[in-house]
């Protein structure tokens, strides 16, 4: 009966992962069929491995093998239809995935024969072009949805029907044997740096990712987090930040994360007396937030990496102290409403023991030591992965339930690439956006439009920046959305003398949050399918207790020296020191709790300070910080006297 029990609701979570991540819509093969389409996932794995460490190709080959690779098991793993079989491949499919190996193929064996004649396009290479283009829309609508392909056909368009665009959107116009030649001949479309990133830096963390969910890396975050924080006031909340956070930094899907952890973390925040929407709400809100955590991230710090041409380690130490606030808002958040409402942790016959887990699953930090030692040491984040993927492997063997044989490194080495496949193609079709980028000047013309709507104006450029983030954002995967955000966005803040780092952070974070964001927040419809909960409001929780989020890529602009660009030292602690007491003051508003019970004026005035402290204005930081102090001195108070201090 209990085994029944678990069977059905580990389906119904699968049914609700297919509903919101079309990445999980795969093919169940088996025979045959199985036995290739495994095998090409392996030599996948294994060309990316060999490759990250052991020997390199040349960039654009490379990138088309990876290009290859992936195309072929889209269209042999993903139906064309939701109503397709799952059980067996159509011919047509067979055929599609051989012309897209001819396709990418073709850039692979003449290479050589491209670059000596200066890409010049021949009539078989504009066939072949329109093929190739046409079979990765067609295979990148299958494993990411079609919100990304339209937008990718709309850019191409917009190539071609340059002279009939109005106004300022009007350009000279291509044909379409100059399309061709951008997109697909040289690296400047499909075979441009977002696929460079996808066949290199993300392809090999998310291998990592795979090694060490395979180890059991998921269950030893989630013990350990139950040990450390269950039994405290909410304690179940508290895990799912803490687990969530950890796994996320190695996942790059905010929907993975919440599926992988969220059917453990929210039914037992229900057990103590969370809301089904509450539930779903804290673990969307601490899954999608892994992205930005440091020290893997997401894929998109990669991407920014790569874009930048700054190491990664800058990127991940400037992520470090904003990703450190959110989550302090998350336990503040939770910890009040667990206040509120008297909720108590878990018993502690129900948890395990801290030093017991350590001791039984320890071993697997091992591999994340090896991994941020390779980057403070100065190695590339590929070696460091790589080394990092052996270390997974070799510590596996140090206990018995870890161990991994052949079977196990096969089957490890098949799931690696198809977590891979979305990424690879949601790159490659990206590429056609920054390509008409790069053909049209169209990123310079957005970015020029932006800063006339907001009539030269920061604070109303930023806005109109998080607004079209926060769109761009739904329903495309993070590092899709952050390199399109990227690309049109990021120009204009930089055109406002707003610093690389910080101009890029910001479209980085709000693309993130689309995952949250209502109506689109996939990351929350998700988290609630999990709890039973109602889908919308599910969305607005995570919003609220997410919104110091939505606050801090402003301080990135206005307070740069919280990335730790030159910091002073003095006045970086007064960010830090300001931002949490923010983070409090918002957190007892929203939940209704500081010490004691709050009425409606008191958490009125808590979340008007709190959001005050991060304006960048000297004299409302100070004003808020004075409010703020006074208040929880006398809520403090009110409560010692009342004997309902917690």
């Amino acid at each position: 009966m209990a085994e029944s029990s678990v069977e059905e609701s580990q389906q119904k979570v699968e049914e609700i992962i297919e509903k919101y991540d079309v990445e999980s819509r795969y093919r169940k093969l088996s025979g045959l069929s199985g036995l290739f389409v495994s095998g090409w996932l392996v030599a996948m794995s294994a060309f990316h491995f060999y490759t990250a460490g052991l020997s390199t190709l040349p960039t654009s080959i490379h990138r088309a093998v990876h290009l290859t690779f992936a195309m072929v098991a889209v269209f042999l793993l993903y139906p064309a239809r939701k109503s397709s079989s799952r059980r067996s491949i159509p011919w047509y499919d067979w055929l599609l995935a051989g012309l897209s190996a001819l396709g990418c193929g073709y850039i692979v064996f003449f290479f050589n024969d491209i670059a000596r004649r200066g890409a010049a396009v021949f009539p078989h290479d504009l066939w072949l072009g329109i093929m190739t283009i046409v079979l990765i829309l067609e295979a990148g609508r299958r494993v990411s949805g079609k919100v990304l392909p339209m937008l990718s056909i709309l850019f191409l368009l917009y190539c071609y029907f340059g002279r009939q665009m109005p106004g300022v959107f009007m350009h000279r116009g291509y044909s379409i044997n100059r399309i061709v030649q951008h997109m697909y001949l040289v690296p400047e479309g499909i075979f441009g740096v977002a696929l460079g990133v996808s066949s290199t830096f993300v392809f090999i963390f998310i291998l990592f990712g795979a090694f060490l969910s395979r180890c059991g890396g998921a269950r030893f975050f989630t013990n350990l987090a139950l040990a450390l924080a269950g039994r405290s006031p909410g304690g179940p909340a508290k895990v799912a930040i803490a687990a969530s956070g950890l796994l996320g930094t190695i996942n790059g899907s905010s929907v993975a994360n919440v599926a992988t952890t969220g059917v453990f973390t929210i039914p037992l925040m229900k057990r103590v007396g969370y809301s089904p929407e509450f539930a779903g709400a804290v673990e969307a809100a601490a899954s999608t937030a892994g992205q930005f955590l440091p020290p893997i991230m997401g894929a998109g710090a990669f991407v920014m990496s790569e874009f930048l041409q700054v190491p990664y380690l800058r990127i991940a130490a400037a992520a470090a102290i904003p990703a450190a606030i959110y989550y302090l808002a998350l336990y503040f958040n939770v910890h009040c409403r667990a206040q509120r409402r008297g909720l108590k942790g878990l018993p502690e016959r129900d948890l395990p023991n801290a030093t017991g887990v350590l001791l039984h699953d320890g071993h697997l930090l091992i591999p994340l030591g090896v991994v941020l030692y390779a980057l403070l040491s100065k190695y590339t984040p590929l070696a460091a992965a790589f080394w990092g993927v052996i270390s997974i492997f070799a510590v596996s063997f140090l206990r018995p339930h870890t161990r991994m044989n052949i079977r196990d490194l096969l089957k490890t080495m098949e799931e690696g690439a198809r977590s891979a496949l979305g990424v690879a193609l949601a790159c490659a079709m990206v590429g056609f956006i920054v390509g008409t980028s790069s053909l049209t000047g169209l990123g310079f013309v957005i970015s020029n439009n932006i800063i006339e709507l907001a009539h030269g104006r920061l604070f109303f450029t930023l806005l109109l920046g998080m607004v079209a983030c926060l769109v761009l954002g739904m329903g495309l995967p993070t590092t899709a959305n952050y390199i399109v955000t990227s690309t049109i966005i990021a120009p204009a803040l930089i055109k406002m003398h707003i610093l690389p780092l910080a101009a890029h952070m910001f479209v980085f974070y709000f693309g993130i949050m689309a995952d949250l964001t209502p109506p689109v927040c996939l990351a929350a419809y998700t988290g609630a399918g999990i709890a039973g909960a109602n889908p919308t409001q599910t969305g607005f929780q995570a919003t609220r207790i997410a919104l110091v989020a939505y606050l801090l890529p402003f301080t990135f602009i206005y307070s740069p020296a919280i990335l730790l660009e030159d910091p002073n030292l003095p006045y970086l602690a007064l960010l830090i020191v300001s931002a949490v007491v923010g983070v409090v003051g918002i957190s007892g508003a929203f939940q209704g709790w500081l010490f004691c019970r709050l009425g409606l004026l008191v958490r009125g005035l808590l979340l008007a300070s709190g959001v005050a402290v991060f304006f960048p204005q000297a004299q409302y930081k100070a004003a808020a910080l004075v409010v703020l102090a006074a208040a929880f001195f006398v809520l403090w108070w009110r409560a010692r006297a009342s004997s309902e201090i917690s």
